[in-house]
């Protein structure tokens, strides 16, 4: 006669006890469904083209005058050498607020020392990005470079990147930036085909081209582009964005316009031995890979400095000798274009992932 009562005790908490898990369990299934229709909703959906400069008095590109060049991905002034970065096999989304502040300003005092230079092609700049505190970065690291024309094209907005789960990466605004002087006729964002599948996508970058173009002294123009390729795929996304680009810039040069592509393309010149600056390139993450040789005709350059990196992994902090380096940041420039010079300027990847890579050109008769 006693121990019904115990039982019936013992009951009732473990019924509570499911109620309470199912509730809690049917919260988190709504919160995440209710996450991801927001996602979608919200989803960055660019047009195919969208003009985001035009001028009615551009600069004339005398053919003549050397012309100077430099593309950098800045890693948004948070990928220093101190860090590792969780989508590289590593822990982290962010540095420290003081850390990154330091990295911007050695990256704006490395620009401003060289605001000669004619083109500035900058991957990853963030506007107001929770992984950088906010700051809005094109307008801080170029504050000096007043000369300048400045053109943004986003690659990168997302109300809400949830991942990793223990410290997400929040909200991200970010692209790619083009600083010319001289001023140009148009800039223009192209975008790239492909994209993860649902819902991953929803998180994902929305790959593009920024296109500028400078009337020459010969009636042509001269088309600069910042680009920056996939690099968590499997090499069909990049595929598709090369065969995009292929398509659009010989098209230029069959016009007879000069054309210089540069930035970060995530994969090795065509003819840049992998094992050049050590052997462990082969990880799970990251699926490191050459252009191939016969993607462009001939007489088209792939210019790139083969004695100094321009990338390091991220799945550990830098050790020089270690951390496995290669060359992912250089330029491919139209038959019609003399190169001059190429340099890397190797900073040891102390503000960023990538070095800065240099070259000078002329524009043929």
């Amino acid at each position: 006669m006693v121990i019904l009562p115990v039982f019936n005790t013992l009951a009732t908490k473990k019924m509570r006890a499911l109620r309470k898990i199912a509730t809690i369990l049917v919260a988190a299934i709504l919160f995440i469904a209710i996450f991801i229709a927001y996602s979608t909703l919200t989803e960055f959906n660019p047009e195919p083209t969208k003009t985001e400069y035009s001028s009615n008095s551009p600069d004339t590109i005398n053919l003549s005058s050397e012309i100077t060049l430099t593309t950098w991905n800045i890693g948004y002034g948070g990928l220093g050498a101190n860090m590792d970065f969780f989508y590289d096999n590593g822990k982290k989304t962010r540095d420290t607020k003081e850390n990154t502040i330091a990295n911007l300003d050695s990256i704006k005092g490395w620009l401003t020392k060289r605001n000669s230079t004619n083109f500035f092609l900058l991957q990853e700049v963030d506007f107001g990005s929770q992984r950088s505190y906010n700051i809005e970065q094109l307008g801080y690291i170029a504050e000096s470079l007043t000369t300048h024309n400045k053109v943004i094209a986003f690659n990168y907005l997302v109300g809400f990147v949830p991942v990793p789960i223990s410290s997400p990466m929040g909200h991200v605004s970010s692209g790619l930036a083009l600083l010319s002087n001289p001023n140009p006729k148009s800039a223009v964002r192209v975008s790239y085909p492909g994209s993860y599948a649902w819902p991953k996508k929803l998180f994902m970058l929305r790959r593009c081209m920024l296109v500028n173009r400078y009337p020459t002294s010969n009636g042509k123009e001269l088309v600069v582009i910042n680009t920056h390729k996939s690099a968590f795929d499997d090499g069909s996304l990049k595929q598709q964005e090369m065969d995009k680009m292929k398509q659009f810039i010989e098209n230029e040069y069959n016009l007879g316009n000069y054309v210089i592509v540069g930035g970060d393309w995530n994969q090795a010149p065509p003819s840049f031995s992998l094992t050049t600056f050590g052997s462990n390139y082969q990880v799970e993450f990251f699926k490191l890979m050459n252009i191939t040789p016969n993607f462009m005709p001939q007489d088209w350059q792939w210019v790139y400095d083969e004695e100094k990196p321009t990338n390091r992994y991220l799945n550990e902090p830098y050790q020089k000798g270690k951390t496995y380096e290669t060359i992912l940041d250089f330029f491919l420039v139209s038959p019609n274009i003399e190169v001059i010079s190429c340099s890397t300027t190797n900073l040891n990847f102390k503000y960023s992932d990538h070095n800065p890579v240099s070259i000078s050109v002329r524009l043929k008769e």
